[in-house]
């Protein structure tokens, strides 16, 4: 679809902010619907089919959480899961954009913003929209490929468009099991240093002792068992790719070493005083917390710098709900022909089952569950009672023992209520048998 064919919404409470949005975007756009009050989107989409809906994250101008926009923000892909939206606020909140991505946003703009910056934005939405053809997927990794209809993997897919063919260095986010080293290897596969190597180190576990000689190389002689010159990895990925997976894992050391080889862009293997410049390019991922990367006393401010030019969080499989029947279907297919056996089907029951399953193990987690019911199935079609999820895959507490700690006691309950009612303040503050004010106020306590 083109600019000038696109229908945008906009919502905000700032009659400036829709005053200029609308004068920036309606010479470019076929029309530009502007509301002040989100409680009427449901009649909008009702009787305007947009394409795009730029929302404010933030209303009523009391605390700004952004959880209203995140409300909001839900409404509208439970009516139309198809349709892109571009959240806007004031507050450059990072935890706050990895959320409203996870809800299936396309994008995240901070207020002030760019007017080139918010038309690039609509164009590059509106281009993926026409080329994935409402089935986003990437070219084919190694016999294998990245699959998603979601909204949640569309903004994946959007942005590894946007950075592939770039040079930049990129980290990513997401917990285990969710594909890291799958959209690590299509960055590559997608990028212009396709047709050199791509190499993968899992540095989280190197030792102290390997973490040197394995990413720079040695010199025969170098220490005991050094029998003859062998490359680093760094050196082995010249002109191509190097992944370092769970690099939130390494120590400080470590990070001081990988910082120096990442600004001077040379390696000097063990036991020898030549430098060798290296030309690669970097992709990094870790499962670790975001907060806990900012924490100096854990992982280098300077080293974070050089190695997040650009992230990319992976969603899990529950925020992917659309994905599970396409990825299970892929699976099934598979095994049944790894172990011989016919075509199998689904009941439905079968699938939903596995959509209300958590898959604290993601999509790891789906894909060995399908394979041991391909293997004990004694029909042709798998039905819930095939479905067995192990003691291993279900979520565990660390601890039996409850907190007695009343701020953090208090903190868990106002979570509660407000994920039960989908970010809802004034529904979250009545349940709560507080006012709206008092829980804006424990919401900026704790920084919630």
């Amino acid at each position: 679809m083109v600019l000038k064919e696109a229908k945008i919404l906009v919502i905000d409470d700032d009659f400036d902010v829709l005053t200029a949005l609308r004068l920036l975007l309606k010479p470019l756009v076929k029309e530009v619907v502007v509301e002040k009050n989100p409680s009427n989107l449901n009649f909008q989409m009702d009787n305007n089919k947009f394409d795009i809906i730029i929302l404010d994250m933030n209303f009523n101008g009391l605390v700004n959480t952004g959880n209203e926009g995140i409300f909001w923000l839900n409404k509208i892909k439970e009516k139309n899961p198809e349709t892109a939206v571009i959240l806007i606020t004031a507050y450059a909140d990072i935890d706050l954009a990895i959320r409203g991505l996870k809800e299936g946003a396309s994008d995240f703009l901070v207020k002030p913003w760019k007017n080139d910056k918010i038309i690039n934005t609509i164009i590059s939405l509106l281009d993926a929209k026409k080329s994935f053809g409402g089935k986003p997927k990437l070219r084919n990794v190694q016999n294998s490929e990245i699959i998603g209809e979601s909204n949640a993997m569309s903004a994946v897919f959007l942005k590894l468009k946007k950075i592939a063919p770039t040079d930049a260095n990129v980290l990513i986010l997401g917990e285990n099991g969710t594909g890291k080293d799958l959209i690590a290897k299509a960055l590559h596969e997608n990028s212009n240093r396709r047709n050199k190597p791509f190499v993968k180190v899992d540095v989280g576990s190197l030792s102290a002792s390997l973490f040197e000689s394995e990413l720079f190389g040695y010199k025969k002689g170098a220490f005991t068992d050094a029998r003859e010159d062998r490359k680093g990895r760094f050196e082995a990925a010249h002109g191509g790719t190097i992944f370092l997976d769970e690099i939130g894992n390494i120590s400080l050391g470590q990070q001081v070493r990988l910082l120096t080889v990442l600004q001077n862009r040379v390696v000097t293997p063990l036991g020898s005083n030549e430098s060798i410049p290296i030309d690669i390019r970097l992709i990094c991922a870790t499962n670790i917390d975001p907060k806990i990367l900012a924490d100096e006393k854990k992982f280098r401010k300077d080293l974070i710098y050089r190695i997040n030019t650009v992230d990319v969080i992976v969603p899990p499989l529950r925020d992917r709900e659309n994905d599970v029947t396409l990825l299970s279907k892929h699976f099934i297919s598979i095994y049944a022909d790894k172990y011989n056996k016919s075509a199998i089907t689904l009941d439905s029951g079968f699938i939903s089952k596995l959509k209300k399953h958590q898959f604290p193990g993601n999509v790891r987690e789906l894909q060995y569950v399908l394979e041991r019911a391909v293997i004990m199935a004694d029909e042709n079609i798998l039905k819930p009672e095939d479905l067995v999820f192990s003691s291993i895959e279900r979520p565990t507490t660390t601890s039996s023992m409850p907190t007695t700690n009343l701020d953090e006691l208090e903190k868990q309950a106002i979570l509660t209520v407000l994920e039960k009612n989908k970010g809802n303040v004034t529904k979250s503050a009545k349940e709560l048998g507080i006012t709206r004010a008092a829980l804006y106020r424990r919401l900026d306590k704790y920084e919630l």
